[in-house]
């Protein structure tokens, strides 16, 4: 593929420096710290050296269950401990991790290092639906989960407690400009279909090589402009009463057809 830089792909890193702990309410502290719970979201991030651990947190039962390095001391506490750094009826299993959120990968990096297919969210502002999107993404092997930086959320524990540990598996790549970074997409041969009612149904089209999907806010759908600039516009054939589906339902009934279009 190209060698071009895909200059839409921010460098700013979305979590450096940090020294205070996060707050209680599971959103980023100063610095961006979070703590995120659950034993798939913990073991994820413990196992990935791109993450940024600081303090672990375990249950006597978390820590059967649960393998941590030989480079990470957990603290062993009471679930009532756990429960204070978490948000309100999180439901953490007894195992929680302070950490910094991974820093912004380059998308053109991405690209070369993973195949299958990527996923362009336009507007998207749910965490809960990002994070269930990123699992979808783990799930049908996909290169990445592009969002534009002005319109998606941060990083956040309920985000990573939806992914089930694909938060720390799939790289959520935000960019500045999401129809830049179509067509730049476009310039390394990657067909792009936005996913839209009224559209090819998706099971008919065939890219014959690598595809992306780029998928609007539930409702609102593709913004105007970057509609306009997909390849090919396609659709979920739905023959019953419902006319739409939950953005995240959608992704993963579109990347499983992607997948087995691909053989």
């Amino acid at each position: 593929m190209s060698k071009k830089p895909f200059p839409s792909s921010p460098r700013s890193g979305r979590g450096r420096g940090a020294r205070n702990a996060a707050p209680r309410t599971g959103t980023p502290g100063p610095g961006g710290r979070y703590w995120l719970y659950g034993l798939h979201a913990v073991a994820a991030a413990l196992n990935n050296p791109s993450r940024q651990k600081h303090d672990l947190l375990l249950t006597s039962e978390a820590q059967e269950q649960l393998p941590v390095p030989d480079n990470m001391l957990p603290k062993l506490v009471k679930r009532p401990d756990i429960d204070a750094v978490c948000p309100p009826g999180a439901v953490h299993q007894g195992a929680a991790l302070l950490v910094s959120p991974l820093e912004n990968p380059d998308l053109e990096d991405v690209l070369a290092q993973r195949p299958g297919p990527v996923l362009l969210l336009d507007q998207v502002t749910d965490p809960h639906n990002i994070g269930a999107i990123l699992r979808s993404a783990a799930a049908f092997g996909a290169a990445c989960v592009v969002v534009p930086s002005r319109n998606a959320p941060a990083e956040t524990a309920s985000m990573a407690k939806a992914a089930s540990g694909a938060l720390d598996a799939v790289p959520l790549v935000h960019v500045t400009n999401l129809s830049r970074t179509i067509k730049e997409l476009q310039n390394a041969d990657i067909w792009t279909m936005g996913l839209d009612a009224g559209g090819t149904p998706l099971h008919s089209t065939k890219p014959k090589g690598r595809a992306a999907l780029v998928m609007g806010a539930e409702g609102a759908g593709m913004r105007r402009l970057t509609r306009e600039s997909c390849d090919e516009i396609v659709s979920i054939p739905m023959p019953g009463a419902m006319e739409s589906l939950n953005v995240s339902n959608a992704a993963a009934i579109a990347l499983y057809e992607m997948t087995r279009a691909q053989g």
